[in-house]
C-alpha cells in the first residue's frame, strides 16, 4: 500500500525547489571534488552545470523509452515506469559526470525487470543492446548493487495505472457517464507525458490517476465535478476539496510544461560530458580497467 510505503516516506518531495536543490548539491559536490585545482571560471567552462546535467538525464529518459519500445519480448509499460523512477531517484543524489546515464539507465531497466517480475535473463536482456554486449553485461553487473544502494534498497514502486483502472470501474458503476472507456486514449497520453516530468517524485499515484481522469473527461466534454465532490469526497470531504483542486492544478501544469526538445543541445553537452566525466567510472577508460583489476586483486 502506498500510504505505508518507502516510496511515500523517502521519495515524495514537497516541491520542485527541493528536487532542484538536491540536484544542484550533487553537481556542486562533484565539481568541488574534481575541480579543486581550478579557478571558478575554469570550473564553469570545464564542468556541466546542474541544468546541463538535467538535460542529459532527460534526453536519456527518452532514449530509455525508445529502447523499451523496441525490446523483445514486449516490455510492459509498468516495467519502464519503474526503471524511469529509479533513474530519477538516482540522479537526485548523483552527478551524470560521475555515473553516465547510458550505463545507469540499462541497469535501472534490468533491475526493474527483476522487481516487477518481467522474467528475462541477463543474456536475453543484453541481446537487445546494440554494440558490445559483453561490455554491457559487465556494466550492468558492476552497477546493479550500487544502484540498489543509492536508491536505499527501496525497490517497490507504485504507479498510477491500477488507480486509473479503479477510477474507471467506479465511474462505470456509480455515474451515468456513457462509456467511460472513451477516456482511455486521453488518459494514456496524459500519463505518458507525466512520466517524463518530476510528477512521480511529487505526488501520490492516486493523485496522478485522478488528474489524468479529470483531464481526459474534459477532453471528451464530460464533467466529473459531482463525482469528485459527492462520491469521492462525500459529506465530510468539503474541507479537502481546496487541497485536491490545488494538487490537480499543479499536476496539470507539469503536464502542460513538458520539457522542451533538447536534442540540439545534447550533442554539445555530451561532448563536454565526455571530457569532464569521472574516468574511473568510464568502462572505456584505462582508469576504469585499473580500478576493476585492483578490486579483483583485493578480493583474492
Amino acid at each position: 500500500m502506498f500510504p505505508t510505503s518507502t516510496q511515500k516516506t523517502n521519495w515524495i518531495f514537497k516541491d520542485e525547489l527541493d528536487l532542484n536543490a538536491l540536484r544542484e548539491d550533487a553537481n556542486k559536490k562533484f565539481v568541488n571534488r574534481f575541480g579543486s585545482h581550478m579557478s571558478p571560471d575554469e570550473r564553469n567552462t570545464f564542468f556541466l552545470d546542474a541544468n546541463e546535467e538535467h538535460i542529459i538525464q532527460k534526453c536519456h529518459e527518452y532514449m530509455l523509452r525508445d529502447f523499451c519500445h523496441k525490446f523483445q519480448p514486449t516490455m510492459p509499460k509498468y516495467v519502464f515506469a519503474t526503471a524511469l523512477n529509479y533513474l530519477k531517484r538516482f540522479y537526485l543524489y548523483n552527478s551524470v559526470m560521475d555515473y553516465h546515464p547510458k550505463e545507469i539507465m540499462v541497469t535501472c531497466l534490468f533491475l526493474a525487470c527483476k522487481v516487477d517480475e518481467f522474467n528475462v535473463s541477463l543474456a536475453q536482456f543484453v541481446a537487445n543492446i546494440k554494440g558490445n554486449q559483453s561490455r554491457a553485461t559487465t556494466v550492468i553487473l558492476n552497477n546493479e548493487l550500487f544502484l540498489m544502494e543509492q536508491i536505499k534498497y527501496n525497490l517497490k514502486v507504485h504507479h498510477p495505472f491500477k488507480a486509473i483502472e479503479g477510477f474507471l470501474l467506479d465511474i462505470k458503476t456509480r455515474t451515468r457517464m456513457s462509456d467511460p472507456d472513451r477516456m482511455r486514449p486521453h488518459i494514456d497520453s496524459f500519463i505518458d507525458k507525466l512520466l517524463f516530468t518530476d510528477a512521480c517524485l511529487l505526488f501520490a499515484p492516486s493523485q496522478l490517476a485522478l488528474a489524468a481522469v479529470l483531464h481526459s473527461a474534459s477532453q471528451i466534454k464530460e464533467n466529473l465535478d459531482s463525482y469528485v465532490t459527492d462520491l469521492l469526497l462525500g459529506e465530510t470531504g468539503s474541507e479537502h476539496l481546496k487541497d485536491l483542486i490545488e494538487v490537480v492544478r499543479r499536476i496539470r501544469i507539469l503536464h502542460v510544461r513538458i520539457a522542451d526538445d533538447h536534442t540540439k543541445e545534447l550533442s554539445r553537452i555530451s561532448k563536454k560530458l565526455d571530457k569532464c566525466r569521472n574516468q574511473e567510472n568510464n568502462p572505456f577508460s584505462e582508469k576504469y580497467k585499473d580500478r576493476i583489476q585492483e578490486a579483483l586483486n583485493n578480493s583474492l
